[in-house]
């Protein structure tokens, strides 16, 4: 089966660099992968952090369309809860209008971190999450222009009015998401590099249970995993040691300055619950040579159904996470 490949970028931050050169960092993986035939570019919204620059994808995507040439860009997400679905469906007309046909708007209900910064972008408010499907139907709404009537804003349009509308894609890892996704009628995307389990079997009822809309007359998925090729596969586990500490370091709440090193994971003292947590991490992971990352991702493709697999790759080293790509797309592509 051929298979599309595409990349969510976190603009993730390594130990000892700047976010300005992660964020500049972000720019030159859309170029290249761009060139290898990626079919999309997405980037993230992740808050009061240092170890992730991504914190404001619409700006970020509208310097990518700008950088690139025909690649779709897009959000992996925003996250809809923190704002006013009419100022998402302007930024995102802007976008569209500007780069027509190529701008997916991705949304999902996470907070992107902890309780003080959502506080923050709520002014001190929290988040009304049970809002969320009706955010949803505002923001369609607002992009086609088709407000009900009788709503509060009658007569109220999302400026500019453009003959175009982004593809809008809904985010998620659990059965609630896949569930909403499909009574909404929009595509779908599993973050298996959030979750790693029943990914294939929430997206299995999110086919199941999917009604046909204006945006989508098929049920259309595809999952997000993390991925790490290198020539071998000792030389990809020593690559994926460094995501493999990152992540333990906030599961257990320990201070990051960003990803780690593979000497700093090589020098860590792992306890046999650190070991226990990595394995189950895995599951979040594709890791090791071309051979054995593409049989693994042509079975990911199959287990969810889709032509189509979105590589989330974080390294300590850039180079390494180029070169990942390039072996991506050469065995895949």
């Amino acid at each position: 089966m051929s298979l599309k490949l595409s990349v969510l970028d976190q603009s993730p931050v390594a130990e000892g660099m700047s976010p300005e050169i992660a964020l500049e960092n972000t720019v030159k993986l859309a170029q290249h992968v761009e060139k290898l035939g990626f079919t999309r570019f997405w980037v993230s919204e992740h808050h009061d952090t240092t170890s992730l620059a991504g914190s404001s994808p619409e700006v970020l995507i509208a310097h990518l369309a700008a950088k690139t040439g025909k690649i779709r860009v897009g959000s992996g997400g925003v996250m809809l809860p923190h704002y006013s679905a009419y100022k998402v469906a302007e930024n995102f007309r802007v976008l569209e209008g500007l780069n027509p046909g190529r701008i997916d708007l991705g949304i999902g209900r996470a907070p992107g971190g902890m309780p003080r910064a959502s506080l923050a972008l709520n002014n001190g408010s929290y988040r009304d999450v049970d809002q969320y499907p009706e955010q949803i139907d505002d923001l369609l709404g607002y992009l086609t222009d088709e407000r009900p009537v009788n709503n509060p804003y009658d007569g109220l349009q999302a400026s500019p009015i453009i003959s175009t509308v982004p593809d809008v894609w809904m985010l998620g890892s659990s059965p609630s998401s896949a569930m909403l996704a499909a009574e909404k009628g929009l595509p779908y995307t599993f973050a298996q590099f959030i979750n790693g389990e029943e990914g294939p079997r929430y997206t299995d009822q999110y086919r199941k249970h999917f009604k046909p809309s204006k945006f989508l007359a098929q049920p259309q998925n595809m999952a997000a995993v993390f991925v790490i090729c290198a020539e071998t596969d000792e030389e990809a586990e020593r690559v994926a040691s460094s995501i493999d500490l990152s992540i333990l370091m906030v599961e257990q709440g320990m201070r990051s300055n960003g990803t780690p090193s593979p000497e700093q994971a090589a020098s860590y003292q792992y306890s046999s619950f650190e070991k226990a947590r990595i394995r189950e991490n895995r599951k979040r992971m594709v890791v090791g040579s071309p051979e054995k990352v593409k049989k693994q991702l042509l079975e990911l493709s199959e287990q969810y159904q889709t032509d189509e697999i979105m590589l989330v790759t974080i390294t300590y080293d850039f180079e390494d996470k180029l070169k990942s790509f390039d072996l991506v797309a050469e065995a895949l592509l």
